[in-house]
């Protein structure tokens, strides 16, 4: 079972597209959602968690410069580096 999905989010119909990425995600059971965009050539990181009582996601944290998480694994991750990964 798939428990993590990260997804990049492009600028035409974003909204509709993240809607539409939400609710598929959520149908299949992903526990974790992560969303990617760029922001003036940096990434910004949307960390969700499926709510199991409500079948939807809750936004769990916004991440600019540095990606650290505990779930659904430790991370630690230097955004302002990226390009060099």
């Amino acid at each position: 079972m798939t428990s993590f999905s990260p997804w990049r989010s492009s600028p035409p119909n974003r909204a509709r597209a993240i809607g539409s990425a939400n609710r598929f995600y959520a149908r299949a059971g992903i526990a974790h959602f992560w969303r990617v965009e760029n922001a003036g050539g940096r990434p910004v990181v949307y960390v969700y968690e499926l709510d199991p009582a409500t079948k939807t996601y809750a936004l769990t944290g916004i991440h600019h410069d540095r990606l650290k998480l505990t779930v659904p694994f430790d991370m630690d991750i230097d955004l302002t580096d990226i390009d060099r990964l």
